[in-house]
């Protein structure tokens, strides 16, 4: 039997075909909404509630103090005892005017009060406290 000319071949289409694009970006975007809360980085502390304002991103050095005291500048961790040495170090490399603490609610305040004296006494414009910001009409 004679096969016939077409048959069974497909005709050249000059339409895109965008459904497996619109599946990669689709993917792309559950996989960025995913990861975008884990790019803010950083140590994980509950720090407290107040009236504040928030801090520009890359502004400055941000120095951690965690539940158990641990010490970090940015996001590695600093013994208290090299704290001192390295800290005004740390703050000229970056070229940092302004450097944030951040403590976590739990830590005993003349923990912090020791770490606020020891940035204070490198050479910085402004010593800054981190704080969330507070919800209004909620409870305290």
């Amino acid at each position: 039997m004679p096969r016939r000319r077409g048959a069974g071949e497909l005709k050249p289409s000059a339409e895109i075909n965008v459904t497996s694009l619109v599946d990669v970006v689709l993917t792309l975007l559950v996989i960025f909404m995913i990861t975008a809360p884990m790019l803010q980085g950083g140590v994980e502390v509950s720090v407290p509630r107040a009236r504040t304002q928030s801090v520009p991103a890359n502004e400055g050095v941000i120095v951690t103090v965690d539940r158990q005291g641990t010490v970090y500048l940015g996001s590695e961790v600093v013994p208290w005892e090299q704290f001192d040495r390295r800290f005004p170090a740390y703050v000229r490399e970056r070229g940092a005017k302004n450097v944030y603490l951040r403590a976590d609610q739990g830590v005993p305040y003349g923990r912090v009060v020791q770490v606020l004296g020891a940035m204070k006494s490198a050479d910085v414009a402004t010593v800054g406290l981190i704080a969330e910001e507070e919800r209004t009409g909620g409870k305290r």
